[in-house]
């Protein structure tokens, strides 16, 4: 029975640590955590019994927000992270601090006898692990942001290679659609390289770009200029017959030389920086 001068859910998880700690990770293994170790399990459930029995201790009773659960909440940051990146769900995320309410409810009612009582811990404790709960979901959704935010700035480096061709000559091949963010991805791309191979000359290459549209031409527009400025000149090669007659109806002016392919937009330049490729003779016996 718990002492009165102390909170009965301090005392169950002061006395009876281990007996805690062995029905919530059996409860978790049972419940959705399989995927991971046991050993992973009990360290993370030991680590948050032991920051949570220190809150208790510390006076701050069910206020979740308070100071004394930033070691709890740090404990809960880090299950987030594992789990996401182990690929659970935040149902299943969330279940880390919601498995414990079975066993630490049945300890509850075998401590305190009084129904009233019992009734009231019962409901102090259920809104404190439920925030606590919840506040592992948000952490799971800041998580999943970031990790989709890191793939989306990953995959526009991957969609945005700048080429060296020739000596002086750089090319970009771009596919799929120009928005702001893209845009300046490749503009600083392109720069960075025309600085690094003393480029004299950049093709653009758009035969990968389904639309232009108005904005679309503006974002070309600028990255033409950019590079200029960095003393380059640019070419753009690739555009359809769908494209030109947009680009006419619509009164764009790109303000640059384009040819239809890359492979013209190479001659040309071959041509501006005075190189030329010629065919070696037959290999002598």
């Amino acid at each position: 029975m718990a002492d009165a001068g102390r909170s009965p859910l301090l005392e169950i998880v002061e006395g009876n640590r281990s007996q805690l700690l062995e029905s919530w990770v059996a409860h978790q293994l049972g419940s959705g955590s399989g995927q991971m170790r046991e050993s992973e399990i009990r360290e993370q459930s030991s680590r948050f019994l032991e920051e949570f029995r220190s809150a208790l201790r510390s006076g701050a009773g069910g206020d979740a927000e308070g100071p004394s659960w930033q070691r709890v909440k740090e404990v809960l940051a880090e299950v987030s992270r594992t789990r996401t990146a182990e690929g659970f769900t935040p149902s299943q995320t969330a279940m880390f601090v919601f498995s414990i309410k079975e066993p630490l409810f049945r300890m509850l009612r075998a401590a305190v006898p009084d129904g009233a009582q019992l009734a009231e811990e019962i409901w102090k404790t259920t809104v404190l692990l439920d925030r606590l709960g919840l506040y592992t979901t948000e952490l799971y959704q800041k998580t999943r942001e970031e990790v989709i935010r890191r793939q989306q700035l990953e995959l526009l480096e991957l969609s945005t290679p700048v080429v060296e061709l020739w000596d002086g000559i750089l090319a970009l091949p771009i596919i799929g659609t120009l928005d702001s963010e893209r845009t300046q991805t490749v503009m600083e791309n392109l720069l960075q390289r025309i600085v690094d191979a003393g480029a004299e000359i950049a093709i653009i290459d758009i035969t990968g770009v389904p639309t232009v549209d108005t904005l679309v031409a503006q974002h070309l527009i600028k990255t033409i200029s950019a590079a200029r400025l960095m003393g380059a000149d640019c070419i753009i090669s690739g555009i359809r017959p769908q494209i030109a007659q947009t680009i006419v109806h619509l009164g764009l002016q790109l303000d640059v030389v384009s040819k239809a392919t890359m492979a013209d937009a190479f001659a040309l330049a071959l041509k501006r920086t005075g190189q030329r490729i010629g065919r070696s003779g037959p290999a002598q016996a």
